[in-house]
């Protein structure tokens, strides 16, 4: 599949990642969104981003000026090679979205959506031509983070999922194919055990949300940069490696150390969150601290790359 132009449908926080990544890597990219301000919100946006785009690096003609918007969805789609799909957690809204799509796009172009939480065979149950549609879930923010998950439906083609993997390496990104539908797909459902297991700590007040934030910054958080959780135990067992890991802590892992459930969300529990989280932001706006994030993403991404293992190239579609 040779990818011409993009469309992204969908120009939130999400929506505009994409835009500005596909931008990045010298492609033609057509946004819509049917929200008022739309376009103006959309581009201001990109403007943001950008220069975090041209820190990690340009591709060869990669410019601004091949985004275009268009309120309608059926004009914006109907020459795309590949659609994003980007639009809010409501399964109906996206399956609503998702079927004007398909009716309007090529009979060949890719579907994806980035939803974090619906299994694709939901998704593309009503399609008329499900065989092309995957999740595409990516992380925000998309301009800087490189992972992907793909997501095949049981409907999907083995041929589209590989179209869907070729495109989203083109735009530099890790695809992590994920083989076997589940909600949550892999990676929220990780980090989703880690946010439980932080409001139980908090709402039992063992720990402040600062507290929570730093023991896991400082510690897990800077190895887990480099190494996930195997190989960072499979190095916590010495010379024995996970061998002996297993053997020396695997009886603990019987000890009730964490709660699966989430707390109930009560009026406490929300209070000392939302205090906890004002007050580590000592004053800083969310502009601010949006900005300083991705300052500090760009660095750890240049140092990261360093370490990670080496992949082939990859050329545009």
């Amino acid at each position: 599949m040779s990818v011409q132009k993009a469309a992204v449908v969908g120009t939130g926080v999400i929506g505009t990642g994409w835009i500005v990544r596909m931008l990045a890597n010298g492609y033609d990219v057509v946004a819509t969104d049917p929200a008022e301000g739309a376009e103006e919100h959309m581009r201001r946006a990109v403007e943001q981003a950008w220069p975090y785009a041209e820190q990690l690096g340009l591709a060869e003609g990669a410019s601004k000026g091949r985004l275009t918007f268009e309120k309608e969805l059926a004009e914006a789609v109907k020459d795309a090679d590949i659609i994003q799909e980007n639009v809010p957690e409501v399964e109906e809204l996206k399956q609503t979205v998702l079927q004007n799509i398909d009716r309007h796009a090529k009979p060949d172009a890719i579907i994806g959506s980035s939803t974090s939480g619906i299994m694709p065979s939901e998704l593309q149950a009503n399609l008329q031509h499900p065989e092309r549609f995957v999740v595409a879930h990516p992380f925000h923010p998309v301009y800087i983070l490189p992972l992907v998950e793909v997501v095949p439906g049981e409907q999907t083609t083995t041929e589209n999922t590989e179209k869907a993997k070729a495109f989203y390496e083109a735009i530099q990104m890790r695809v992590l194919l994920v083989r076997h539908e589940i909600e949550g797909h892999i990676a929220d459902r990780l980090i989703e055990a880690i946010w439980r297991e932080s409001l139980h700590i908090v709402n039992e007040g063992i720990a402040t949300t600062e507290e929570v934030d730093k023991a896991f910054t400082h510690g897990a958080g800077m190895r887990y940069a480099q190494y996930g959780p195997f190989l960072t135990f499979h190095l916590a067992g010495g010379e024995g490696g996970m061998r002996h890991m297993l053997k020396q802590f695997g009886p603990a892992l019987k000890k009730p150390w964490t709660k699966l459930e989430a707390p109930e969300l009560t009026d406490e529990l929300y209070d000392k969150v939302v205090s906890g989280c004002e007050e580590q932001s000592n004053g800083m706006s969310m502009s601010e601290l949006d900005a300083h994030r991705n300052e500090f993403l760009v660095k750890l991404y240049d140092l990261v790359q360093e370490y990670w293992p080496k992949e082939t190239e990859k050329t545009r579609v």
